[in-house]
């Protein structure tokens, strides 16, 4: 499986993408635990790759990939698709998951700030819930690095838990989405995951994130929050 060299000549002061926050993915049981929680499915996969217009012969990159079920459904297909992960044990689930259908997406050991794409532009760039990983500093240079693979007219995708509400009631929402969300332990993520989300990893408004867009070189097309938590943006390259 082909990977990129992760991060080998940064300097000191930047951000230390390969070592996680919030939930550990540091071994296979955590990876299949992540994954089921996330409530991976094929189905979803093709109904987004359809809004995006991801054909045969369309050039993917999904940014922190996970365990690469957007990729595999991109490339079965026909498109040229590309995962990006820091964990290996994520890639390594995602190999499995392309071997079981036959397909054969190019991974790369790889994130946000240091993934270095070659070969041509590509069509679409992806990635969901994974850029609130990054403090928003970071979250702007990697929407630079996004946009500077993607050709012009070409669209990013970015789905996370983003804040819809107004900062007055952060902590009625914040609060009130930990006691809904939490599931008993085996059954999804539980209350002490949202609760290490909150503490611990950077999801911020939808505002600042507009903004970040925008000054990274997208028109936003459209952008959703289904719920107060959590928001999607589709974007064109400009």
């Amino acid at each position: 499986m082909p990977r990129s060299d992760p991060a080998p000549h940064r300097p000191a002061w930047y951000f230390p993408e390969y070592t996680p926050v919030g939930i550990d993915l540091g071994s296979t049981s955590a990876v299949a635990a992540y994954d089921r929680n996330q409530g991976t499915d094929p189905d979803a996969d093709d109904a987004l790759l359809d809004r995006l217009e991801v054909a045969e012969g369309s050039h993917l990159v999904d940014l922190a990939c996970g365990t690469g079920s957007l990729a595999v459904q991109a490339a079965r297909r026909g498109a040229v698709a590309h995962g990006v992960d820091v964990s290996e044990e994520m890639l390594a689930s995602a190999q499995a998951r392309s071997e079981r259908f036959g397909v054969a997406p190019h991974w790369h050991h790889a994130g946000f700030l240091d993934y270095s794409h070659s070969g041509p532009l590509v069509d679409v760039v992806t990635t969901k819930s994974a850029l609130h990983q990054l403090p928003d500093f970071w979250k702007q240079q990697a929407l630079l690095k996004a946009a500077g693979m993607l050709r012009p007219g070409g669209t990013f995708y970015l789905w996370d838990v983003i804040f819809a509400f107004g900062p007055t009631s952060a902590e009625e929402h914040l609060q009130q989405w930990i006691d809904t969300e939490g599931r008993p332990e085996g059954e999804g993520f539980t209350r002490a995951d949202f609760e290490a989300h909150v503490r611990d990893e950077f999801s911020t408004y939808s505002w600042i994130i507009e903004g970040m867009l925008q000054r990274a070189g997208f028109d936003i097309v459209s952008s959703t929050s289904p719920r107060p938590t959590h928001a999607e943006f589709r974007c064109r390259r400009r």
